[in-house]
This record gives C-alpha cells, structure tokens and sequence, in this order.
C-alpha cells in the first residue's frame, strides 16, 4: 500500500504555533486521535489567518473551503504536550493552494514528529456558490511578503 508523502518546501515556515493537547484529543489508545489532528491542524490554519485579521469566510476578499486533506502520522501525541505545528504554502494557483503542516513536540529533550498533514485550500465565494480567483492581498500575504 502507497503511504501519503508530504514534501516540505526548503524555506522558513509561514507561520509557528504552538497548540497544548486538550483531554478531549485523546482517543482510546491513550494518545491524540486521528481526528483531533484534523482539529489541531485547523486551528493552527485558524490562527494563521487570524494574525492578518481574516477567517475562513473572510479571507482578503474571498471565502477558504477545504478541498481535501493527507495526513501521515508519524508518532503518538499525549495529554499535556505542547505541539509546535509549522504551516507551509505550496502549489499557489490563481484559485487554490496547499497549506503544509508539520507538527511536532519536544519530549525528553528531543523532537518527536507527530504528523505531516497537507490542506488543498479553493477559494470560493459563497453569494455567488463558485470558486473564485485569488485576490492579490491574500496572494501576498501566503508569498510571505511584507505589507
């Protein structure tokens, strides 16, 4: 069976935060479910659009809808770590891109990867139910570029 790949860009990340694991992310197995990697990655996407004063409906002039989403989990996530979650851009077009996320979290004075996750991210405007084009400020902004 093919495993998801997620190749990283070689420059600095868009953006770093760090998200605590709550009690609810834990699932049966006794570390972070599959699920709440979905939700921890959302967050962090949350969190990077909120720094330029956007949300998902409100994006620079368009609204964000997820078109899919890889996740590759590399290790387990326990209750009380600090995730670091790094947010790349990749594959920008005039309608779309993909946003990287590479969580991680320091245990016994090491970095244990806990997942890679790709988001494939259209632009959409919800009055008129159709995708949309890129506008230049969100362009900008995912290029990294100071304003």
């Amino acid at each position: 069976m093919a495993r998801v790949k997620i190749k990283f860009p070689d420059e600095k990340p868009l953006y770093i935060t760090n998200i605590s694991v709550r009690i609810g992310d834990i699932n049966y197995g006794g570390h972070v479910g599959n699920d709440a990697i979905l939700s921890i990655i959302h967050e962090s996407r949350m969190q990077l659009l909120r720094q330029w004063g956007y949300d998902e409906l409100r994006a620079g002039g368009v609204s964000l809808i997820m078109a899919d989403v890889m996740i590759a989990y590399r290790g387990e996530g326990f209750y009380g770590d600090t995730l670091e979650v790094k947010i790349y851009v990749d594959d920008l077009t005039e309608r779309s891109f993909d946003l990287l996320y590479h969580v991680s979290t320091m245990r016994n004075g090491a970095v244990t990867e806990i997942a890679q996750a790709k988001t494939g991210m259209v632009c959409f405007d919800y009055e008129a139910r159709k995708i949309a084009s890129i506008t230049k400020d969100l362009k900008n902004r995912l290029q990294g570029l100071d304003f």
